[in-house]
């Protein structure tokens, strides 16, 4: 009776131990784990928005590039990261929804070891070319892949990104012969493509949307089912003969599974801040995101939805990542 009474009291001091940090976190800097190559939208994103966050909170924000896998390794550093708030994950389409289904095997469980702590922003897939390719739009290049059966390529940051995926499904309405080359992260896959290396590059548009403008890369295609407001030259894929064809990428902020929920209360309410933030609204606007704010329980839901639908679409290609 004297160990049970002794095993109990441990348990409450500890109970109370983690009631007491929660109360006063964050006491030290926040790790923001982005699962990509810095040059990309998660560096983006994670720049525009730690800044205001971080005078919220009280304490720096420590960004954390972390690419790789299809972005598994980083999704696999949070969810075996403390529970305690100060490490957390930049989470996008690939890293809950797509993954599910693309890989076999993972090292965590994605609807169970992780905490929604809320959306950031929903971003287009933008398909870009090397200017020295003649296809000035999705339906001509869809016609030149077949005339160079096997021999056109298009970078992605990485195999099961909402950008490779944007394309394969683009594959999908128009038969378009056209190879995938996955890279470690936007910034080496768009420099590579600059540089004549590889003919089309696909990601977000906050990333292309500089290199298309300056004339270094032309844009092809926007996933969005209307013209981005942000570059209204780009043509949906829809309208170019696609109809139905939507590609975006929805982002937000993780934390592992078991964090408490005055913690997350308190990283979701200074997101939403900052993304209320003038400034910080404008840059993500400017770039083409759609600002995407919300509790908790609408990330979860989000989540819920976005596996089932890419569920569909990772079976329909018969990809696969054992």
């Amino acid at each position: 009776m004297h160990k049970l009474w002794t095993s109990l009291a441990a348990l409450l001091l500890a109970i109370s131990a983690m009631h007491a940090a929660a109360q006063n976190y964050p006491t030290k800097p926040i790790r923001m784990v982005v699962p990509f190559a810095p040059g990309g939208t998660g560096e983006f994103l994670s720049r525009s928005i730690t800044p205001r966050m971080g005078e919220l909170i009280g304490q720096q924000f420590i960004v954390d590039f972390r690419g790789g896998a299809g972005t598994t390794l980083a999704a696999g550093l949070v969810a075996a990261a403390p529970a305690d708030g100060y490490t957390v994950l930049i989470q996008t389409v690939t890293t809950q929804a797509i993954n599910h289904s693309l890989y076999s095997k993972l090292s965590y469980d994605t609807r169970k070891d992780f905490a929604s702590a809320g959306l950031i922003a929903v971003i287009p897939v933008v398909l870009a070319a090397h200017p020295s390719l003649p296809a000035r739009n999705a339906k001509e290049l869809a016609a030149l892949t077949h005339t160079r059966a096997g021999k056109i390529d298009f970078a992605s940051p990485g195999i099961g990104t909402a950008s490779h995926f944007g394309i394969e499904l683009f594959k999908l309405f128009s038969k378009a012969d056209l190879t995938h080359i996955p890279y470690k992260g936007a910034g080496p896959a768009i420099v590579d493509t600059m540089a004549g290396f590889v003919p089309l590059v696909t990601d977000n548009i906050t990333s292309l949307k500089p290199h298309i403008d300056s004339g270094r890369l032309r844009g092809i295609a926007i996933g969005s089912a209307q013209r981005s407001e942000a570059a209204p030259q780009l043509a949906t894929f829809a309208e170019s003969g696609y109809p139905g064809f939507e590609a975006s990428s929805w982002w937000g902020l993780l934390a592992p599974e078991r964090t408490p929920p005055a913690v997350i209360a308190r990283l979701n309410s200074e997101l939403n801040k900052a993304l209320d933030d003038k400034a910080v609204s404008a840059r993500l606007l400017t770039h083409g995101a759609t600002i995407k704010s919300g509790t908790p329980t609408q990330a979860a839901e989000l989540m819920t939805s976005e596996i089932e639908k890419w569920a569909k679409v990772v079976k329909a290609t018969g990809a696969r990542v054992d």
